[in-house]
């Protein structure tokens, strides 16, 4: 197993809120994927799919006992949220930001952001999940 790893994460919805769905790609850091998934999370806001798929990647690191991790996103504004270097005024978003604080506790990561043609795999999974949901 890797001891540090790369995460791309992805959330969107369809309509804004709308139905959504989070994706998460967990690989080496020679990019070979681990770990793969998705989750469809019902009527949402991009922003809470976004968070949530943050959230759902530090769950799963934590159940893979890896606490080392680059997380890539293609929202620049949930980025620059978890960096600090923007404040989380909505409530709903408030709660989320302090999830992944509280998730992060005691792991060595950064969070970058990405465009969407370099975060191809996890928005993949996002749209794979809310095509299923038809």
């Amino acid at each position: 197993m890797a001891d540090k790893v790369k995460v791309h994460c992805d959330g969107g919805s369809r309509g804004n809120p709308g139905p959504s769905a989070l994706g998460v790609v967990i690989s080496t850091l020679k990019d070979q994927v681990i770990e793969e998934f998705g989750e469809y999370l019902g009527t949402q806001t991009n922003n809470y799919a976004e968070y949530s798929a943050v959230v759902a990647a530090l769950g799963k690191l934590g159940e893979m006992k890896l606490t080392e991790a680059d997380f890539y996103l293609d929202s620049e504004l949930i980025v620059k949220q978890l960096n600090g270097i923007y404040r989380v005024k909505n409530p709903g978003m408030i709660e989320l930001n302090s999830k992944v604080k509280e998730l992060a506790k005691g792991m060595n990561l950064t969070f970058t952001h990405v465009y969407r043609e370099d975060n191809k795999l996890a928005d993949a999974m996002v749209n794979q999940v809310l095509d299923s949901q038809k």
